[in-house]
């Protein structure tokens, strides 16, 4: 009679699951699935608000449509069409003006401003509030507080302040010479106070230490600020630095509401030329025009950052 077969009693090896397996429930648990369920309505809106609107802008440069009709392709006819207009070179060379104007009035005077504030011992909270309160305004009430005061007759503020010096009145927007002038002087003032706060915030990084040292090896205040203050805020200045030329060379609002692009198109700005190939013909404007210099704007802006961040980073962590 034969024995029966031993039964092995020991429990069946358990067999790990696949490495993705394990990496999705390790995901799952350590919060990584919230993590994706908490973003998908941000991630949502912005898809919708900010990358589909970007997308529809590519496809329609290489449209002809007015947005009632149906849209024709047409290739490159768009761009071809915006670079023969002889505006569009107008517009990059006011639109060039505009920026070197900017960064030699509301470059400087920021850094400037927030040094001599961080250098006051008393009521420094006030004069940073004072400093900001033009970004408080609303942009399009600035400019129109400010045309008030470009009063080209003699009765008006600024006219009627360089009166009491013997200057006679000014055409401040009526003149071609003085308006693109008159147009950074506004922007500068509304938009200065901002980047006063930021380089007040980076001021207070800097060691007192260095300042002490300065003054120790007898160095004024403007020695203070070229051997330490600049070299410390060098990110900052970089990063600042770019932003303004981004911004100005997307100047909109002064010379759409000062001016309207005059006088003899003198303040015609690149984004002013977009706006009238899609809005100046009210039966439908040309928006295929429109979205191609738009895109190519934002083909150069992106160039440019790339070379100025790539000729700038070893300087700039230095």
């Amino acid at each position: 009679m034969t024995a029966p077969p031993a039964v092995d009693r020991r429990p069946a090896p358990v067999v790990p699951p696949p490495a993705p397996v394990k990496r999705r429930v390790r995901r799952v648990r350590g919060g990584g699935l919230g993590t994706v369920v908490f973003l998908l309505p941000m991630l949502v809106v912005f898809g919708l608000f900010s990358w589909a609107p970007i997308v529809q802008s590519v496809v329609m440069s290489f449209q002809e449509t007015n947005l009632v009709t149906a849209p024709t392709f047409v290739g490159l006819d768009n761009f071809r069409a915006v670079l023969a207009d002889p505006l569009l070179w107008t517009a990059v060379r006011n639109t060039l003006w505009f920026a070197v104007l900017a960064l030699l009035l509301g470059y400087p005077i920021p850094l400037v401003a927030a040094v001599l504030m961080s250098e006051v011992r008393r009521f420094k909270g006030l004069y940073s509030t004072l400093a900001y309160l033009p970004v408080v305004i609303p942009p399009v009430v600035a400019v129109l507080l400010w045309k008030f005061f470009y009063d080209a007759s003699p009765h008006g503020v600024f006219n009627t302040l360089l009166g009491l010096v013997g200057v006679g009145p000014v055409p401040w927007l009526q003149d071609a010479s003085t308006a693109m002038v008159s147009l950074v002087i506004e922007a500068t003032w509304a938009a200065a106070g901002g980047t006063v706060i930021i380089y007040l915030a980076a001021l207070t990084s800097v060691p007192p230490e260095l300042y002490e040292a300065a003054e120790i090896d007898g160095a004024s205040v403007w020695g203070k600020v070229w051997h330490v203050t600049i070299p410390r805020l060098r990110g900052v200045l970089l990063i600042t630095f770019i932003l303004q030329i981004v911004g100005t060379a997307q100047v909109f609002l002064e010379p759409f509401l000062f001016t309207g692009g005059g006088p003899a198109n003198s303040t015609t700005t690149i984004l002013l030329l977009i706006y009238n190939y899609a809005f100046a013909n009210s039966l439908g404007g040309d928006y295929g025009s429109a979205t191609a210099l738009s895109l190519m704007l934002a083909v150069v802006l992106g160039v440019l950052s790339a070379v100025y961040f790539r000729l700038t980073r070893s300087w700039s962590a230095s």
